[in-house]
């Protein structure tokens, strides 16, 4: 009788469930994520062409790609598309580029004659430099592809202060500098055009084509959400601004304005 409830018991051991933590699989770690995404939309009000002195309104996208859990870079409107493969302490460079609309006979009475210039595609190089905690310095050179075939270099300056934990504030000088090949689309007079314009022939040369000041407010709302304001003013200067093209329709002082909103998510490769 003792063997057979020994037995028993034995075999209702054998039978019972198993622990209930024996049967649920261990949670699965989730994978950090790899990169933070900011994607967004700038309007800016801004000439119509170089050297107008009419404006209009054009959308601008904003695109960031950073390492997960690096806080943004500061960027001004006026940096052009970058990339760094160099990115030593307080020094970044890399390739760059920007694109510059077109200008059509057609979009102000004081371009008859002159004809249409195309898209340009600029591409080149950057280079940046925080002199001090607070201070960016930063220099591009492009090579146009399009409607001008020329140089441009930009280079800048800001001063960047936060002026809270979520309020940064940002101001400095600007510099554009560009080869004949690049200013006498927008700013040349050749003997055709001259005819059908009534304009003189006029054929600029090479140096500083304009400089001007920036400054830039960037409120960030959570870590998601973020918004941008700033304004940017270029004088035109030396054979740029004296064009003939200015003197009939046109201003040697130009202004952009622009108003962003921006939003930051994760993603992960694995």
């Amino acid at each position: 009788m003792r063997r057979s409830l020994i037995f028993a018991a034995i075999l209702a051991g054998g039978l019972a469930p198993a622990p209930v933590w024996s049967q649920v699989e261990a949670p699965r770690a989730v994978p950090a994520a790899d990169w933070t995404v900011t994607l967004g939309v700038e309007g800016r009000v801004l000439p119509a062409f170089e050297g107008s002195d009419r404006y209009v309104v054009r959308p601008f996208p904003i695109v960031d790609i950073r390492r997960a859990g690096t806080p943004r870079r500061f960027s001004s409107p006026r940096d052009g598309v970058s990339v760094a493969i160099v990115n030593v302490g307080q020094f970044r460079f890399g390739p760059s580029g920007k694109a510059s609309l077109p200008r059509r006979e057609s979009d102000d009475p004081g371009l008859r004659g002159l004809g249409d210039v195309d898209w340009t595609l600029e591409i080149g190089a950057f280079a940046e430099y925080w002199v001090l905690p607070w201070l960016r310095t930063r220099a591009e050179l492009r090579q146009g592809i399009g409607g001008h075939h020329g140089l441009v270099s930009e280079i800048t300056a800001d001063v960047v202060v936060p002026a809270t934990e979520t309020l940064t504030l940002s101001a400095g000088p600007r510099l554009i500098l560009a080869t004949a090949a690049a200013l006498r689309p927008y700013f040349g007079v050749d003997a055709a055009q001259s005819v059908t314009s009534g304009m003189p022939v006029y054929d600029p040369e090479g140096g500083i084509r304009s400089v001007g000041l920036g400054a830039q407010l960037r409120q960030q709302w959570s870590a998601q959400w973020a918004t941008n304001v700033f304004l940017e003013y270029d004088r035109l200067v030396g054979d740029a601004a004296r064009s003939p093209i200015l003197s009939r329709s046109g201003s040697a002082d130009q202004v952009t304005v622009g108003l962003g909103l921006s939003y930051s998510f994760n993603i992960s490769l694995q």
